[in-house]
């Protein structure tokens, strides 16, 4: 796990404090979608699957940084859509910065050379770029050529000019333990990203492509396979040590939903950004009137064979609070990262 020391420390102490006063349900990490627009057609993706005239709508700043601060949640992941296209998304990450949330902006990187001018490098703001493979394999994925040579010239100048940049890297079951290796072994080798993230494909109802998504099997099989021989140690993944065990199969959570919600053009979704059960005006409105019981494997079949970073990288991250042997490893294997 490559997690900054500085952000560790306030995550760590953001979750001590819930703990103090008895919070059962609370955000860890707000995914907001300013926009559903997008300049792509990525074949696993279903938002721009809406009507032309919700595609043409934008968040006000205001609405998009009072959602965040209704939480209370730490960090902040902007999504979309391409957040890019959003003409004041630069004064939503400066005022999210200014109260001091920790920021991912997420980019498939085509418009990041052109807009990176109107932002500012911090060490609470990182661009998120999407990479689904090495070169032939992402184009694919994106279904248009040049996007891969594209993001990784952007994220070479953003490195230069001091940006801190992660990576966000969904598998499929096309992939296969080498397809990973390669492109993990990219990015982390030769590119030099500061952390990777990584999640098996969920079966997104809208998506255009429903035969490629993976299932519980699957995941775990590829997982362990492609984690083999030293590589999860020596990536760095931005993920916790629990989390990585779960995909791999060697530990199973419940989902938590709650800790990672979505908040969108609509409102808050309900149960997570990849269900759509209504949506509600305020973050309160979505943990106490949701029947959360209710969601997970076993318990409702659309999540039969979800293993995704927003319902179960949250447990992994309680399962460690709670745990002194596993709060060590994490904070070892964070410190082990950060030299690397």
């Amino acid at each position: 796990m490559a997690m900054p020391l500085r952000q560790s420390i306030r995550v760590g102490t953001y979750l001590f404090e819930q703990k103090l006063r008895k919070r059962e349900k609370f955000p860890l990490i707000v995914e907001l979608e300013p926009l559903f627009a997008c300049n792509l057609k990525c074949e696993g993706c279903g938002k721009i699957q809406h009507p032309a005239g919700v595609l043409k709508q934008r968040m006000p700043v205001a609405q998009a940084v009072g959602a965040v601060l209704e939480s209370g949640a730490p960090m902040v992941s902007i999504a979309g859509g391409e957040p890019l296209m959003h003409p004041q998304i630069h004064e939503i990450v400066r005022q999210l910065v200014a109260k001091r949330k920790y920021v991912f902006l997420c980019t498939n990187a085509m418009l990041l050379r052109k807009k990176m001018d109107k932002f500012t490098p911090s060490p609470y703001f990182a661009f998120a770029v999407h990479i689904d493979g090495l070169r032939e394999r992402h184009d694919e994925s994106v279904a248009k050529e040049g996007v891969f040579d594209e993001a990784v010239e952007a994220i070479k100048e953003a490195k230069r000019r001091g940006f801190r940049v992660t990576t966000n890297s969904t598998f499929f079951n096309t992939d296969t333990p080498q397809t990973i290796v390669e492109v993990l072994n990219f990015l982390n080798d030769e590119l030099k990203v500061d952390e990777m993230m990584i999640s098996p494909a969920y079966a997104y109802e809208k998506a255009p492509d429903q035969d490629h998504f993976l299932g519980v099997e699957q995941t775990r099989e590829l997982f362990k396979k492609a984690f083999s021989g030293g590589n999860r140690a020596r990536w760095r993944l931005n993920h916790s040590p629990l989390f990585l065990d779960f995909l791999e199969g060697k530990v199973d959570f419940s989902c938590t939903a709650w800790a990672i919600p979505n908040y969108s053009l609509f409102g808050w979704q309900r149960p997570c950004y990849l269900m759509s059960d209504g949506y509600v005006p305020t973050y309160r409105e979505l943990i106490e009137e949701t029947d959360w019981d209710k969601y997970g494997r076993g318990k409702d079949p659309r999540c039969d064979n979800c293993m995704a970073h927003c319902g179960y990288e949250p447990t992994a991250v309680l399962a460690t609070m709670g745990s002194l042997k596993e709060s060590i490893r994490a904070a070892r294997e964070s410190v082990a990262g950060n030299r690397s």
